[in-house]
């Protein structure tokens, strides 16, 4: 899992996860595009995660075509659920509040200009 963390901690190689998102196998110049690094830099941050085992590579005749395996990022989930779970407890409860107040505001004011509209 420490492998994956590192993986994805760089901002460029999440940029390259989310391009390979799309499912699509894409070659290194697609992935490269617009990046403002050369290309060399961004085969090494493929290297590292296709040695993390978020990418996987085929070739396609002379062309090396990248596509993501997420796959690797099932045990970070799974390690996240619980802490998700919590944050999801604790929101739904602000919700619950937050409405709470807002009703007991919009009834308080609605009395108010009734009482205040009447002789």
């Amino acid at each position: 899992m420490s492998e994956i963390f590192a993986a994805i901690a760089d901002p460029v190689r999440r940029t390259l996860i989310a391009r390979l998102h799309s499912g699509e196998p894409l070659s290194l110049s697609a992935l490269a595009e617009g990046l403002p690094i050369t290309r060399q830099a961004v085969t090494k941050h493929l290297n590292q995660l296709q040695k993390s085992g978020l990418v996987r590579v085929e070739w396609q005749g002379r062309l090396r075509l990248h596509s993501l395996d997420a796959r690797p990022m099932a045990e970070i989930d799974a390690w996240l659920a619980p802490y998700s779970a919590a944050w999801d407890r604790r929101l739904a409860r602000l919700k619950i509040r937050v409405d709470g107040e807002n009703n007991h505001s919009h009834k308080k004011a609605t009395m108010t200009t009734t009482l205040e509209t009447e002789p």
